[in-house]
């Protein structure tokens, strides 16, 4: 723990009573009490990569203790007529993504708020938005897409009432636009066992990644959950785990539809990996659906395209959501927090 009782005498030899905040602590005061140069405090402000893991952590302390907020009136002239609201995301080109972020946009078109997207690409990059993005005072409010938290940078956001929306991945502290991953793996297994197919593949990506959540082992689990409801199983053999990769996925899928026996009818964890299915079954003059049957999940502007039956996830509608619950947040703080699970859909097209 920080001691920042050394920054208190010196008020209290000036007969100031800094607890009772009569006086409000500057970037000079978090700088006194971090031992570091005024410059340090900035960049750790502004989220740079450029300060070690050590000082950060003295300085957001020394920022926690103090209550600091940094409010230069200069800043604040600067930015008084803007408003602005942020959304964190992982995969920022990644086409699912791409569309949650359209329909987030195009709620907040007619608002007042400007959009400002902050890129995941690495824990220690999220946990750097988490630690700063409370305390500078540049958002109105916040959106975080398709990431765990942990409970400590949850009640910093809550400590800091800075309005929080997830997508995907609930807390009980902070409202939700959640999906059902099991569910939607559940009723891949439902609908293509009622089309009659009695033999069955899994094609995605299940390795857990360095930050965020896993949906696609979400949804493989709900798959395998419901064949074996109907009496019956997917073998390790009819599982293929590749990249979230459109050309891996197919170079793999040509070896794994070799291996098989026909038909087979495959739920894809996404649509661009279905796609890649789709490609490389034709490359082995395999038809769809009577010998390779394929279902995918997120129904992408491009699978209308390719005629590719999906699960559905109303992406674009996740996003404009997610604004509307944020600002309903934010004309109402004290609005009991919201949990909307929106509902997945079979889009059936040609490929099953």
């Amino acid at each position: 723990m920080l001691n920042v009782s050394p920054f208190i005498k010196v008020y209290s030899t000036l007969g100031i009573n800094f607890l009772s905040k009569t006086i409000v602590p500057t970037i000079y005061d978090v700088a006194t009490v971090a031992h570091v140069s005024i410059a340090t405090v900035s960049r750790v402000l502004n989220n740079q990569n450029k300060v070690k893991s050590e000082t950060r952590a003295v300085v957001l302390e020394a920022i926690d203790a103090l209550g600091f907020v940094p409010r230069a009136d200069a800043r604040a002239r600067a930015i008084k007529d803007q408003r602005r609201i942020g959304v964190i995301t992982p995969f920022f080109t990644a086409p699912s993504f791409v569309q949650r972020l359209r329909g987030v946009a195009a709620a907040l078109q007619p608002t007042p708020y400007e959009l400002v997207i902050y890129t995941v690409t690495n824990t220690n990059h999220l946990n750097n938005y988490l630690d700063t993005l409370p305390i500078t005072g540049n958002l109105d409010g916040l959106i975080i897409l398709s990431l765990q938290l942990e409970n400590r940078y949850v009640e910093r956001l809550v400590d800091y009432r800075l309005e929080t929306v997830m997508v995907e991945y609930p807390h009980t502290l902070l409202s939700c636009v959640e999906i059902d991953n099991e569910e939607g793996g559940r009723k891949a297994g439902d609908y293509l066992f009622r089309k009659g197919y009695r033999n069955f593949g899994f094609v995605g990506d299940t390795a857990t990644p360095e930050f965020g959540i896993h949906p696609i082992t979400l949804r493989l689990m709900g798959f395998r959950k419901e064949l074996e409801s109907l009496g019956e199983k997917l073998p390790d053999s009819q599982i293929l785990i590749t990249q979230y990769d459109i050309e891996k996925t197919r170079e793999q899928s040509i070896i794994f539809l070799q291996k098989q026996e026909f038909p087979i009818a495959i739920f894809a964890a996404t649509d661009l990996q279905a796609i890649a299915i789709i490609q490389a079954a034709r490359q082995l003059n395999l038809r769809i659906p009577q010998d390779v049957a394929v279902i995918g999940f997120d129904d992408l502007d491009v699978a209308e395209y390719f005629n590719l039956t999906t699960i559905r996830q109303h992406l674009d509608e996740s996003g404009e959501i997610a604004v509307e619950m944020l600002l309903s947040r934010l004309s109402n703080p004290n609005r009991t927090v919201q949990i909307t699970k929106l509902p997945l859909e079979i889009i059936e097209r040609s490929t099953t």
